[in-house]
């Protein structure tokens, strides 16, 4: 499992992020968000690179799990 905490970051830098993460092809990968619109990019880009994406909201922040 990969975690990529962007929480604090306003797009892109939390989708760049993502990416890189992304680069070691992990079947699991957990991504901390405060940005409404992060949450959505990010969540998009892991369901185009095939990924089942689960959102939770904890509180001020979003939790993005993608699992292949």
């Amino acid at each position: 499992m990969v975690e990529a905490d962007v929480r604090g970051f306003v797009c892109p830098v939390p989708l760049m992020r993502t990416k890189k993460a992304l680069e070691s092809g992990p079947a699991k990968i957990v991504v901390l968000a405060s940005d409404g619109t992060a949450k959505t990019n990010v969540t998009y880009l892991l369901q185009d690179e095939g990924y089942t994406v689960v959102v939770t909201d904890d509180g001020d922040d979003y939790r993005i799990e993608g699992t292949k």
